[in-house]
């Protein structure tokens, strides 16, 4: 058990994005944008602490939407966060950045900003809207001068993935603090996105030896590895070796699902995660969160039940991407369709 917990909190459906790849607007189908009032917001924070108070955890939200500055109460609820000396990330736009907003968030706590870039100038502005991309370049600056960590991440599929390298050299170039990318999840019904084994580990290394470059250069930004197959891809390579004194059945990385995570929507609808379709558990205006953990959450976290990685020597390190391989089968404990070792945990050759 991590001695931390994250809420990744949707305050509100409102954007002035329509990303061709967002699970609110994605379908076409979403004609009701839904925000928690304030009375709302209020009960859900309180919801929180009480789950961490019962199980020992610091809390810690990632606020976001939508566009969670879009929301009329934003800074009343940072006011709560900082009354209670609560750190906090926000996943937003660029849009409504400035220098004076940049300090202002800081001031009530914000530890990071999180904005997004899904490819070169012309892929991204095709994904969000046009001049997305250079705004969010330049807003890099307005978040480092606050004193707030920017953070670049880049969803990947494969239709973008071989202008991974080049966002690289855009994001160390404008000076953004931290850089991750996660796979593109299938949501179902739209043409295969998704890239086989040999695709992605052939990116991982392309991604490997820039990041390499760029730290021997003595580059401030920080590459954070955050997909799981980066464990197999460095035990591969003789990076990371399984720990002589691990315990058998104990849980030390891989997916936070299940172990420190869980995700609220402006609904009050809980999910154990939002990447996770159908993976609804409760709803925060209803239910003590402290109890959905132990009831309808035990869902996520039957690591046995892990078709292929419960086999895996890995299994405590890696497990993949769960919502990748609901996205692709249908089931949460189904194979990551990108990963390369077999049902040993051993390597093959990809073809």
């Amino acid at each position: 058990m991590k001695p931390y917990f994250s809420f990744q909190w949707h305050i509100t459906d409102e954007c002035d994005q329509r990303c061709k790849h967002c699970y609110i607007y994605s379908s076409g189908e979403h004609t009701c944008l839904e925000s928690m009032n304030w009375e709302q917001m209020e009960d859900t924070f309180y919801n929180c602490l009480d789950f961490c108070e019962v199980y020992g955890r610091s809390p810690y939200f990632y606020i976001t939407g939508g566009d969670p500055i879009l929301h009329p109460d934003f800074w009343r609820l940072l006011g709560l966060l900082h009354e209670h000396d609560i750190p906090f990330t926000i996943l937003g736009n660029p849009f409504h950045l400035n220098d004076n907003v940049c300090k202002e968030l800081k001031w009530y706590g914000c530890e990071k900003y999180q904005l997004s870039l899904d490819g070169l100038h012309k892929t991204h502005d095709w994904f969000r809207k046009p001049g997305s991309f250079d705004c969010t370049l330049e807003k890099i600056g307005c978040i480092n001068r606050a004193g707030i960590k920017s953070v670049i991440m880049t969803t990947v599929s494969k239709d973008n993935r071989m202008e991974v390298p080049g966002i690289i050299d855009e994001v160390v170039k404008a000076g953004a603090k931290i850089f991750a990318f996660s796979r593109y999840v299938p949501s179902g019904g739209e043409l295969d996105s998704s890239m086989t084994a040999s695709e992605y580990r052939e990116l991982l290394a392309i991604c490997d030896k820039k990041f390499k470059e760029y730290e021997a250069e003595g580059c401030e930004t920080y590459f954070n590895k955050k997909d799981h197959l980066w464990t197999l891809y460095e035990y591969e390579i003789g990076e990371f070796e399984i720990p002589e004194d691990a315990e058998k059945g104990m849980i030390y990385g891989g997916c936070n699902c299940g172990n420190c995570h869980l995700t609220i929507l402006p609904t009050g609808e809980v999910y154990a995660c939002r990447r996770v379709a159908e993976s609804k558990v409760g709803n925060v205006f209803e239910d003590r969160l402290a109890d959905v953990w132990i009831t309808s959450m035990e869902n996520y976290r039957e690591y046995e039940k892990f078709s292929k990685c419960s086999r895996c020597k890995l299994l405590a390190w890696c497990r993949g991407c769960p919502a990748v391989a609901k996205g692709t089968y249908g089931d949460f404990y189904a194979d990551d369709p990108a990963c390369w070792a077999d049902e040993n945990g051993e390597l093959f050759e990809l073809v």
